[in-house]
């Protein structure tokens, strides 16, 4: 299978990318990131020959800097826009990919309280819901061209890099602890299911609609927090108040101070089994 990956030189991307070739596949790489790599292309006419598959994880970081305007238009066009133009792509091939695995993320939800989410839960009204309704709404025209749509709304992804580097440097100096009450649900995923489940959806042709990319066990901040110190062997007893969070990211806060519980419900129906399903499992296998 010949796939074509936008933002592949992304944390998942790479991933991706590097389990598909390992199992013979062919891959090519849509990046800003210029490289003396055949593999990667800053442009998609450079692409001379047909893609069988199309994984579109393109986005700026939803987290990375405070909410300003011009930084919310950032996030819109990086994720929508993208979209728009690789459909619009995907419309003049003259043989065209049969599906698209395209990203979202659970923001889709809203931020929400203790209650359990799966796939067919009622979204709350916000920026990160607009977001990603409006970036799904641009996926979903990809039926209109004859391909099988899966939109995949990712949790907090865990691995050697991304989210958990960010998180390591205070636990690993004994610094580390809960944000905010610790109350606020973390929907997790380990980054080779992240991997599997992508794959899982390109493999099995009769898969669409949308799936949630978390493990089975959520965990509150509060857990997350004790387990990592624990896997670490050091004390998790400090605690990063809100208004610390809210003076640095501003609304962009509200990710890590009210929190989601998501389940992947219809992953698990399909039939996906997953290798990492609880925390400590999964922290255990990438700390050591």
């Amino acid at each position: 299978m010949r796939v074509l990956i936008t933002g592949g030189t992304g944390f998942i991307g790479q991933a991706l990318a590097k389990a598909l070739k390992e199992r013979g596949d062919e891959v090519l790489i849509l990046s800003r990131r210029a490289a003396d790599n055949p593999q990667i292309v800053t442009t998609l006419a450079q692409i001379q020959q047909p893609v069988d598959a199309v994984v579109n994880l393109a986005g700026a970081g939803i987290v990375d800097k405070r909410w300003t305007p011009e930084r919310k238009q950032l996030l819109r066009d990086s994720r929508i826009k993208t979209t728009a133009e690789l459909l619009q792509w995907i419309e003049q091939q003259p043989q065209r990919p049969s599906v698209l695995v395209s990203g979202s993320a659970i923001g889709y939800y809203g931020s929400q309280s203790s209650q359990a989410l799966d796939e067919q839960a009622k979204p709350v009204n916000g920026f990160t819901h607009q977001l990603c309704a409006d970036w799904e709404a641009e996926a979903l025209k990809a039926t209109d061209l004859g391909l099988r749509v899966c939109l995949i709304r990712t949790g907090v992804v865990l691995g050697s890099g991304g989210a958990l580097n960010k998180m390591l440097p205070p636990f690993r100096l004994g610094l580390g602890g809960p944000v905010a009450s610790g109350q606020q649900w973390m929907s997790w995923i380990h980054l080779d299911d992240e991997v599997r489940a992508i794959i899982w959806l390109l493999d099995n042709p009769a898969l669409q609609g949308a799936f949630n990319l978390t493990a089975p066990e959520p965990v509150t901040n509060a857990e997350f927090s004790a387990t990592l110190g624990k896997e670490l062997h050091r004390p998790a007893f400090f605690t990063l108040p809100g208004f610390v969070l809210k003076l640095l990211l501003g609304e962009a806060s509200e990710l890590l101070v009210q929190g989601q519980r998501v389940v992947p419900a219809q992953l698990q129906a399909s039939g996906f089994e997953f290798r990492y399903p609880v925390l400590q499992q999964a922290l255990k296998q990438i700390l050591t």
